[in-house]
């Protein structure tokens, strides 16, 4: 047992050894604050580089913005124009632009898909002028009492409102709202006879409307032809009188073309 005892000794040197070894390896004090600072640099860069980045997508976003300004305008203004042929162009009656808000009653911002008609209507609100029934459509917004309305109104004295772009679908004419665009017209009375001035901006409107969509005078229905509902009263009552109306504007279509 003597002899073990100074083994037992030099294993007890030989891990204080080994030890002191491992603390010479610790790093000190001063490789800490280099790498601290590396680490700093480092967040400084990436945050720079994330700015930048930032700076980068907000320009992006605001050229798209531009581009939809210029060719969709009227998804952020009441002023827009859309695109048109040459013969459209020209045959281009005047228009007032009052675009509705858009609303879950009277302008829900649908797509429609490609236009394969125009449908005519009446406004059952005899004397009101254009603006009276625009303006009733943007009130739906506010009082809710139904869904409704028009792309076009043409009213007592010829004069025309758009209130719904022709690629969005207007609350007028049940299914086919989806393809067609809706023209609502005003009247002096009960009858639902249009004086001659409104008449006259009937066939222009649906004149450049047929050559806008590559339609003919056949694609021009009556809101009656969709739901046998009397609208507008007048041409549903008188058949020859719609049959005139539509041959008129096949005179218009073929003089502008």
């Amino acid at each position: 047992m003597d002899k073990e005892a100074p083994k037992k000794t030099e294993t007890k040197k030989t891990v204080q050894k080994k030890t002191t070894a491992k603390k010479k390896i610790a790093p000190k004090s001063g490789s800490s604050k280099k790498l601290s600072g590396a680490k700093k640099k480092n967040k400084a860069r990436r945050i720079h580089i994330s700015i930048r980045v930032g700076l980068v997508l907000l320009a992006l976003f605001f050229a798209v913005l531009a581009v939809v300004k210029l060719v969709k305008p009227s998804l952020l203004t009441k002023n827009y124009f859309e695109l048109e042929s040459e013969e459209a162009d020209t045959s281009k009656p005047d228009i007032d632009v009052e675009l509705l808000t858009v609303n879950p009653y009277s302008r829900p911002g649908t797509r429609t898909g490609k236009i394969k008609g125009i449908v005519m209507h009446y406004t059952a609100n005899p004397g009101a002028s254009a603006m009276a029934n625009r303006d009733y459509f943007e009130g739906l917004k506010d009082n809710h009492i139904t869904k409704s309305s028009s792309n076009f109104i043409v009213g007592l004295d010829g004069e025309i409102v758009q209130c719904v772009p022709t690629w969005e679908v207007a609350y007028a004419s049940n299914e086919r709202n989806i393809d067609t665009v809706s023209i609502e017209c005003c009247h002096p009375d009960e009858s639902g006879e249009f004086f001659e001035e409104t008449y006259q901006s009937m066939v222009k409107l649906c004149a450049w409307l047929c050559l806008k969509f590559d339609l003919s005078e056949k694609d021009i229905i009556r809101h009656y032809d969709v739901t046998e509902k009397i609208c507008p009263k007048y041409f549903v009552e008188d058949e020859k009188a719609w049959e005139d109306f539509r041959e008129d504007v096949k005179k218009a279509i073929k003089k502008a073309s």
